[in-house]
């Protein structure tokens, strides 16, 4: 079978066109390269050009007619970042989100896996969401999602059209393979940071945030490596319809599905864990909450398992482990400028 990628050269597409490439099947990458990297399209079908460009959309089902269904995963997503330019944020994330999913049904393209994020979640007791929990999104990337997520229920409900909304929690780790991994230069997730301060690249990791109503005070996550994440991707593309049956073909033509390990797990204790992996101690320090920063959540991924036949395998420390193996070669795969 045959999908269609958008930010499909970028941390987690690639990683999902690796597991579907593994899998038999064919991905095919539309990427801006405004944050994705080319070396991510190497042997792989790409296209470079903006998710709401009508040509260039255009051209890949003229030349690709038999995709089945579209994974999109195209968005800025860095939280401090949305808050000092929202306009961007909205644009990127939303404006063209919208003109693509329009330009997709006239094509006649009517099954979209969409990126969303557990950020849009509000604030629960115990920190647990399942899918029916309230929505609060806190900053404008947030916001970008749960609107993109709004935008896509009323176009699946209004023209026949089916998506998926995977709310992701916090993806970790590389490719097992160590064909993609994070990709930024100066990496704003936690891990990425955590592998960036044991390899001497920042002079110390910083807690953000220590008076959170958690355990310990630091915020709480829901930790679940890349691999899993995009293993989730593999059966929700290709059992698309399949998942639709399980949840009694819903009359919107939309489900919303967690996507995360099931466990809540705190800053401190992410970083007692790195230190263990890494076998020594790192600098560190505490500093107030970021911009947008809030104090977490984890999943509740029955929702999942049920309509997906899907769960977390890989645990935190083998997370841990491709992120420190994949930061060591990193530089020489992403010959950043």
């Amino acid at each position: 079978m045959k999908f269609l990628i958008t930010g499909g050269a970028g941390y987690i597409g690639s990683t999902v066109a690796s597991a579907l490439e593994d899998a038999g099947h064919t991905p095919v990458i539309l990427d801006s390269l405004v944050t994705g990297r080319m070396e991510f399209t190497k042997g792989r079908i790409f296209y470079q050009g903006d998710i709401a460009d009508r040509n260039v959309i255009e051209k890949i089902f003229s030349d690709h007619p038999d995709i089945y269904a579209v994974l999109h995963c195209a968005a800025l997503i860095v939280v401090p970042e949305s808050v000092t330019k929202p306009y961007e944020y909205y644009r990127e994330n939303v404006s063209k989100s919208n003109e693509m999913f329009h330009i997709l049904n006239e094509l006649g393209c009517k099954r979209i896996v969409f990126s969303s994020s557990a950020a849009i979640y509000d604030k629960v007791d115990q920190f647990m969401v399942t899918e029916e929990a309230p929505l609060a999104p806190s900053s404008p990337y947030a916001r970008t999602k749960f609107i993109m997520e709004m935008v896509l229920k009323d176009t699946c409900r209004a023209y026949g059209m089916k998506g998926i909304a995977l709310r992701y929690f916090n993806p970790i780790g590389a490719d097992p393979k160590y064909r993609t991994g994070i990709h930024i230069k100066e990496p704003s997730h936690v891990l990425g940071k955590l592998v960036d301060t044991a390899l001497g690249k920042q002079e110390y990791f910083t807690i953000t945030g220590t008076n959170w109503p958690t355990r310990d005070g630091s915020g709480i996550r829901d930790y679940i490596h890349v691999w899993d994440l995009a293993s989730a991707h593999l059966q929700a593309l290709t059992n698309f319809d399949r998942a639709f049956e399980r949840a009694g073909n819903p009359e919107d033509n939309y489900l919303v599905i967690n996507l995360g390990s099931g466990k809540g797990v705190t800053v401190f204790e992410l970083v007692e864990a790195f230190e263990r992996v890494y076998g020594q101690k790192i600098n560190k320090r505490t500093a107030e909450p970021r911009p947008g920063d809030i104090a977490g959540a984890y999943a509740n991924a029955d929702k999942a398992k049920k309509l997906l036949g899907w769960e977390a395998k890989l645990s935190i420390d083998e997370g841990i482990r491709s992120a420190l193996e994949w930061g060591k070669i990193r530089e020489s795969i992403l010959h950043f400028k």
